[in-house]
């Protein structure tokens, strides 16, 4: 096996939540970089490339939709895939973030850590 560990930039605001994803992603054997605000998760896509993004949509100075949107239109960032990770569950939120190019939209809510983490681990095998 080799030591290239994936990298998951995980963009949340909630210090508390960003701690327990990147505590069971880590765990999963991820590598995990945060950003807690929109404009620095944008900068931190282009920077890093991730192999993922995990995106909350509820951010301070850009919200998780405009994040998306820049991510996606940008050629550097565009193929990288986005799960929206949210408390949003309005159909219209689900169907927006979808529309702007998200692979998967979970509320966070209704998914247990297991299961985001094999979300994550799905979408990252298709990928390749």
């Amino acid at each position: 096996m080799t030591e290239n560990k994936k990298q998951i930039l995980l963009i949340e605001d909630d210090k508390y939540i960003f701690r327990a994803y990147k505590d069971g992603l880590e765990r999963a054997g991820f590598e995990v970089s945060g950003a807690s605000n929109g404009l620095d998760g944008v900068n931190k896509a282009k920077e890093e490339h991730p192999d993922m993004i995990l995106l909350d949509l509820i951010l301070p100075v850009k919200n998780g939709f405009e994040v998306l949107e820049e991510i996606k239109i940008d050629e550097k960032t565009k193929n990288i895939p986005v799960i929206i990770l949210s408390n949003l569950g309005q159909d219209s939120d689900v169907q927006k973030g979808n529309a702007l190019g998200a692979e998967d939209y979970l509320i966070k809510s209704n998914y247990s850590m297991k299961e985001v983490v094999e979300r994550v681990k799905f979408y990252l095998a298709k990928k390749k």
